[in-house]
């Protein structure tokens, strides 16, 4: 948010936060779940990248379409081990993997 909207907001009697501060998540849930966006971002990247549909993606995992799908839009149905099976299957190195879970913010 910018610095001048969240001034305006203070001013008004607003608090300003995190979801996390909001759902009152411990610094492990915030990292877990920042982990998991960067590990979807990356998923959506590559496969696009690659220029494979879903449905492509799900056949070379020995998955469903709309299991990717849900992956890609981080239903918390999707462990992080089907997010890391898929990403290797599309090609990416362990290293990438774990400088994509780096620059994320719970790193």
């Amino acid at each position: 948010m910018r610095r001048k909207k969240a001034d305006e907001l203070r001013k008004r009697g607003w608090k300003i936060g995190s979801a996390g501060d909001f759902l009152k998540l411990s610094r492990e849930e915030q990292a877990y779940i920042e982990i998991k966006i960067a590990l979807v971002q990356k998923l959506r990247a590559k496969r696009k990248g690659r220029h494979l549909t879903q449905k492509q993606l799900a056949d070379l995992v020995h998955s469903s379409q709309s299991r990717v799908a849900k992956m890609e839009n981080d239903d918390p149905t999707v462990s992080i081990d089907l997010l890391l099976k898929s990403l290797l299957a599309l090609g990416t190195s362990p290293d990438e993997v774990a400088q994509t879970i780096s620059f994320s913010k719970a790193a």
